[in-house]
Order: C-alpha cells, then sequence, then structure tokens
C-alpha cells in the first residue's frame, strides 16, 4: 500500500500509478506521451513531481533516465530512484517490496535448473583436497560464510582475503586437486576476476556464485550458480548468493558425515573451553578425549 496514496487525488492517484508500474517509460518517453498513457493532463505529472519535491517532471524524467540508460551508473544514481520510489510508496511500502523480492528469488533458485548447479558445485567442493576462498566488497561475506562453514567441518578451507597486499598469496600452493571457489556481482571486482583468471589459466577447478551467464567468473568456471541481485534499493542485494553459501555447506557436510561429527565435536568443545557462546559451558560440551567413547549419542547428525 502506498503511504498517502488513498489521501491523493484521483489524478495523482493514476499518475503516481504509472511512475511505479513503468519506470522504464518514465525515463524514455516525453512527459506528454507519458500523461497521455496515464490517463492525466501533463500539468498532473509536474505537480505531482513537485508535490515529491522536485523542481519539475523533467528531473524526475532524469533521474529515471541516468539509472536506466546504461545501467552503469553507479551507487549514486540509483538512490535518485529508489528516492522518488520511497517517496511514493513509502517506508513500509518499499521495505514490503524488498523482502518480497528477496523471498522470490530464493524461491526461484529452488524451482529452477540453480539447483542442479548447487548440487554440482556442493560436489565439487567437497571432492576437493583445498578450498580457496575469494569474494571481496559486497561478496566478502559470502566467500567467508562459506569457508567459516567449511573451517567448522574440515581443515581445508583458506579464505584468500588480501590482508597486507597478500590475499593471493596462497593460490600459488594450489594444484588440480583443489577448488577455487569465487564470488562477484554487477560491478565486478577486478580482483577476484584477476584470481580465477589465474587458476583457470593453471587449470585449477573453479565454482562460483555470480549473476549472469557472461559474467567474468562464468566464463573460467567449472561450475557456476546463477542469483539474481536486483531489487528496490540503490543497492543490489546478496541474500540469495549467501543463501546458495549456506546450502552448499550444508550438502558439503552431509557427503561427509562421520568426519563432520568428529570435526563438530571439536569445535564445540573448542567454543565451549573459551566460553564463546553464554550457555557454552552450561550445555557441558563433550572434550575430544570423549568422543570416541559417545559417538552413539550422536549418530543421528
Amino acid at each position: 500500500m502506498i503511504e498517502g496514496f488513498d489521501a491523493m487525488s484521483k489524478q495523482f492517484q493514476l499518475a503516481a500509478r504509472y511512475i511505479i508500474d513503468q519506470p522504464h517509460d518514465v525515463a524514455l518517453l516525453s512527459m506528454r506521451d507519458q500523461a497521455r498513457v496515464a490517463g492525466v493532463q501533463p500539468a498532473t505529472m509536474t505537480r505531482l513531481a513537485k508535490h515529491l519535491g522536485l523542481t519539475g517532471y523533467d528531473e524526475l524524467r532524469q533521474i529515471y533516465a541516468k539509472a536506466v540508460r546504461s545501467g552503469d551508473v553507479g551507487f549514486a544514481g540509483k538512490a535518485d530512484v529508489q528516492a522518488v520510489a520511497q517517496k511514493l510508496k513509502g517506508d513500509h511500502g518499499l521495505s514490503r517490496e524488498i523482502l518480497l523480492a528477496q523471498a522470490a528469488q530464493i524461491v526461484q533458485l529452488a524451482e529452477s535448473s540453480q539447483l542442479d548447479a548447487i548440487v554440482s558445485t556442493a560436489r565439487r567442493l567437497a571432492a576437493a583436497k583445498r578450498v580457496f576462498c575469494i569474494g571481496l566488497r559486497s561478496s566478502h561475506a559470502i566467500a567467508w560464510h562459506l569457508h567459516y562453514i567449511l573451517s567448522m567441518i574440515r581443515d581445508k578451507s583458506v579464505i584468500l582475503d588480501a590482508i597486507g597486499g597478500t590475499g593471493s598469496d596462497a593460490l600459488a600452493r594450489a594444484s588440480r586437486n583443489d577448488v577455487l571457489f569465487a564470488t562477484s556481482v554487477f560491478p565486478y571486482t577486478r580482483v577476484t576476476v584477476e584470481v580465477a583468471e589465474y587458476a583457470h589459466q593453471r587449470r585449477i577447478p573453479i565454482v562460483v556464485i555470480t549473476d549472469s551467464e557472461v559474467a567474468p567468473l562464468a566464463r573460467v568456471a567449472d561450475d557456476v550458480v546463477l542469483v539474481q541481485t536486483t531489487i528496490p534499493s540503490f543497492f543490489h542485494t546478496m541474500t540469495p548468493a549467501f543463501a546458495v553459501a549456506e546450502v552448499l555447506g550444508a550438502l558439503i557436510a552431509g557427503q561427509s558425515v562421520d568426519a563432520a561429527r568428529d570435526a563438530l565435536l571439536r569445535f564445540d568443545a573448542h567454543l565451549a573451553d573459551f566460553n564463546t557462546h553464554l550457555e557454552s559451558r552450561a550445555r557441558n560440551v563433550k572434550r575430544p578425549h570423549q568422543i570416541r567413547t559417545d559417538v552413539g549419542a550422536v549418530e543421528n547428525f
């Protein structure tokens, strides 16, 4: 529900609904053509723009045109478009729209061919001797989260996080028995792409999470999981990619359940020793030397 929409005049409602539903037309058509399609007078479009705090409808068109023209206008240009949409829809309306878009993108992953890609990627990662993970800027959380999950269940994950400018150095030890996990979405991070190209040249298997079949990472990858990133915000969403990383971690653990169980028991004991979580000591976690005598108690992991 658009905030304040019901209080608008009928003409304002028609114009506002047009702007919300046809953002590309706002950018490309003249104001008179837009008014005709919306079913209002051109002056109504101007008055609505001023109602939104703009100088006139030309400013509104310029905001949309800048964002649509090439698709590569940077975050600032997209923020202007979001500001207009937020005034029309209200904070509650925009929040709901963003959340629904993210949910729909995750559902689409579960009901498309990307599910096969996720399973194939997980199997390749599980079979690898070591997994080298890279994701920078907005994609860093994705790579780090998968690395963190893998570090809980196996001692074979290496994060290429560029601390001190040495992020890619560890990849010099990689072989064809290893796998590079890389993730980046538009606008693609140069260093991530260069690391993937380096691995490709040395025939190191590569799996990626990215947003297009023609993305730089997709061109060099052995397995590709495609995620959507577009939401009604100036910033692209990383929620679907984050969900994929969590699914990959779960599948990898399940494919080596005995080893994962033992590793997780040791990990739980370590957390308890350092009182990492508020309830760690209260749960009386088993110590590593007790694992062999108590495996049956956790055989349903």
